[in-house]
């Protein structure tokens, strides 16, 4: 049974192995049949024992076929030709002939390998069969009324089974490679996703590192230096710069350890409250820091906490640029609710710059964190003429919720 399910074809699903195995006893059943009705029910004589012969030189074949498939001598072609012959010997004797062809009819198919190997085997079978006859009958009315008639229908019936199982054996065939595809490409996504997942991980810890701790550090080298500067000259002011690094270090451990835990939990440190008094607190360190004057008009706009980091980081960013680069005496900040969301336009009137050619990873990267949530950044400057800001979260992003805890705790340098 195990070489009809080898002879079978590597692309045979349990099903057809199964099907070959009960088949496979089936003809052992069946040619035990016709040997018994052979040596019993037949004419004594010569042609009993030539179709014992023939029949028994078929069962030799097919077991060793069976039992012994990679045997050098009885090749799955070798058995069908003498299945072949036998078939035309037997409808010479006329001695069971259409038993033993009903018989053997899917072993065509079982070891012809492909259906033009499987259609020619039976066509030679056919011609024997009809050739034998004729041999025995001549073109005789019995002839053409039974034997010609029954063989053809028969080959019919069995070149429409064995396409159908054809059929089948390439469907499951095409079922296991799809599967297999299928299983290979969910793993090569999975891959990819986790890739891009940590991508993204890094990429949004670089960001946080840039818009909160690089930004604090930067604070505190200017106030060391101006307070450096100013110790013997004026040592209020200096006392004054000191207590802000000293504010500014604090805030900036508290961010460290808020972007640690964020790690595990996903989540930024900005407690849920109006995003007004939070800028309102940045604008009012950052005056205190620089000594620019600030014109600001926040709106009491009460949003989710996704939106009130981006639009605390967009502000951050934007002043830490202004007190870096542009050489400013005012900037202004605007905080408005829209019908169609939430703006936030950040001014000043230093030296400006060309947007074009800006490539630094502040501006970057605010866009990225507004495009996250569907927003987008607007950049409008030139040298000698300030620099605009205009952040712009939509309304589905920026939805209002209840303000439950105003924001107790620092939101970082400015």
């Amino acid at each position: 049974m195990i070489g009809m399910t080898a002879l079978a074809g590597p692309s045979a699903d349990a099903f057809w192995a199964a099907s070959l195995r009960r088949w496979n006893a089936v003809c052992w059943v069946l040619f035990a049949a016709m040997a018994v009705g052979l040596a019993a029910m037949d004419q004594p004589g010569g042609s009993r024992y030539g179709a014992l012969a023939l029949l028994g030189c078929v069962v030799l074949c097919y077991a060793l076929l069976d039992r012994f498939p990679g045997n050098p001598v009885v090749r799955p072609h070798v058995y069908l030709s003498v299945l072949v012959l036998a078939l035309g010997g037997l409808a010479y004797l006329r001695s069971s002939y259409a038993a033993l062809f009903m018989v053997t009819l899917p072993h065509y198919w079982m070891f012809g390998r492909t259906p033009r190997a499987s259609m020619g085997f039976l066509g030679l079978a056919t011609a024997a069969t009809l050739a034998g006859s004729i041999a025995r009958q001549g073109w005789s009315l019995e002839f053409f009324s039974e034997t010609l008639v029954s063989t053809l229908i028969v080959v019919a019936v069995g070149v429409l089974i064995g396409l159908w199982a054809h059929s089948v054996v390439a469907q499951s065939a095409e079922r296991a490679r799809l599967i297999v595809e299928l299983e290979r490409t969910q793993a090569e996504l999975s891959e990819a996703h986790q890739r891009q997942g940590a991508a993204d991980e890094r990429e949004r810890m670089a960001r946080d590192i840039h818009d909160t701790l690089a930004q604090g550090f930067a604070s505190i080298v200017v106030l060391a230096e101006a307070a450096r500067a100013q110790l013997a000259s004026d040592p209020a002011r200096s006392a004054q710069q000191l207590r802000s690094i000293e504010s500014t270090a604090r805030e900036n451990l508290a961010e460290a350890r808020e972007l640690v835990g964020s790690a595990q939990r996903r989540q930024d440190g900005a407690a849920g409250g109006s995003v007004a008094r939070t800028l309102r607190r940045v604008l009012d360190r950052f005056a205190e820091d620089t000594g620019l004057t600030e014109a600001a008009d926040l709106a009491e706009v009460v949003c989710d906490q996704q939106t009130r980091i981006a639009l605390l980081r967009c502000t951050q960013e934007s002043l830490a640029n202004v007190r870096k680069h542009a050489r400013a005496s005012t900037v202004g900040v605007n905080l408005t609710r829209r019908p169609y969301g939430v703006e936030l336009e950040i001014t000043d009137d230093g030296t400006g710059f060309d947007p074009e050619e800006s490539a630094g990873f502040g501006l970057d990267g605010m866009r990225k964190r507004l495009a996250e949530l569907g927003g987008r950044l607007t950049v409008t400057s030139s040298v000698g003429d300030g620099t605009r800001i205009l952040a712009m979260i939509p309304l589905e992003t920026a939805a209002e919720i209840p303000l439950e805890n105003p924001l107790e705790t620092s939101e970082g340098a400015g």
